[in-house]
């Protein structure tokens, strides 16, 4: 049995083992396409845990209060998911940023309202910020209230600096590649 099939320019013949041939190849084209897809998301969250090994950090509720451990990435840096007023956000550990730095374009998204402004000393240099305040800042079941951080229009990333203004109403000290936060 053949049966005909309209092209382009011309009428052609084909047979059933030609048209089967042909709805082979695409099914394999088909299964590499999505094959591949799945490889490109694999590895792309395999490198997020890499960048973020505490995208969920967990914590232990002690009678001494909550603790929340956290594992470096493969910089050495500590970074982790935590909320910002009910946000999910992506914090970077900074000590020696005196106040939790976000960039500015966050502020609307992130219900921060920017107040006074002043010169801060940045590791790019001097830049003007607006004072805010956090209402509500978690780190895993960590909960902190009105924490001081500014907003940086120097700053595009969406990553946050978790510096000092939060980081001094924990008790905190590292191990090996973990550290420990603690609520006082």
């Amino acid at each position: 049995m053949r049966s005909l099939t309209i092209g382009e320019d011309n009428l052609t013949d084909q047979t059933p083992a030609q048209h089967n041939s042909a709805l082979g190849l695409w099914m394999f084209i088909g299964a590499f396409v999505v094959g591949f897809a799945l490889l490109v998301m694999y590895f792309s969250g395999m490198l997020d845990r890499q960048y973020n090994p505490n995208q969920a950090p967990s914590s232990v509720v002690t009678a001494s209060g909550v603790e929340v451990r956290l594992k470096q990435n493969t910089m050495g840096h500590y970074v982790l998911n935590g909320e910002i007023n009910g946000n999910t956000v992506t914090f970077l550990l900074d000590t020696g940023a005196t106040n939790v730095s976000i960039g500015a374009h966050l502020a609307q998204q992130l219900g921060l309202q920017p107040g006074r402004r002043y010169l801060a000393q940045t590791a790019n240099g001097t830049v003007s910020v607006a004072q805010t305040n956090i209402r509500e800042l978690k780190i895993g079941e960590i909960t902190l209230q009105n924490v001081d951080a500014n907003l940086n229009p120097g700053m595009r990333s969406d990553k946050i600096l978790l510096g000092m203004s939060a980081l001094k109403q924990l008790e905190w000290a590292q191990r090996g590649d973990e550290l420990t936060l603690r609520t006082l």
